[in-house]
């Protein structure tokens, strides 16, 4: 192998160990409910806390009651910039799932459930 071929291995070598940014997705981290929990109804704020700043403006969450369509909730205006914030009102005694989906500034999607029941106050 000749001077020049080696030299340019060891270029590549190189740039393959410099370090790249992370691509990673927003990724659930807390949430008010917590996965399964039990609250009082018939109002519930909902928080969620991701690991990486979001995007809110196209995020969405959509409330599921048992046998019921999907019900889009509106955004709160969040302080910290890796929260989502909402609130359903006159919610009936049963079992409910939010659908969360994120954009994470680094442009990847995320998608997760958050299953929890409501009981009478």
């Amino acid at each position: 192998m000749s001077a020049a071929a080696k030299w340019g291995a060891a270029l590549v070598l190189a740039a393959l160990a410099l370090p790249r940014p992370a691509a990673a997705h927003a990724i659930l981290v807390d949430s008010k409910p917590a996965e399964a929990a039990e609250v009082a109804g018939p109002d519930v704020k909902f928080t969620l806390e991701f690991n990486s700043r979001i995007d809110s403006a196209r995020s969405s969450l959509l409330l599921v009651a048992d046998g019921q369509d999907p019900k889009p909730l509106a955004l709160r205006e969040s302080a910290a910039p890796n929260e989502l914030d909402s609130a359903a009102s006159g919610l009936a005694p049963g079992s409910y799932k939010l659908r969360w989906q994120v954009l994470s500034v680094d442009g990847h999607v995320s998608r997760g459930n958050l299953n929890f029941k409501v009981r009478a106050p």
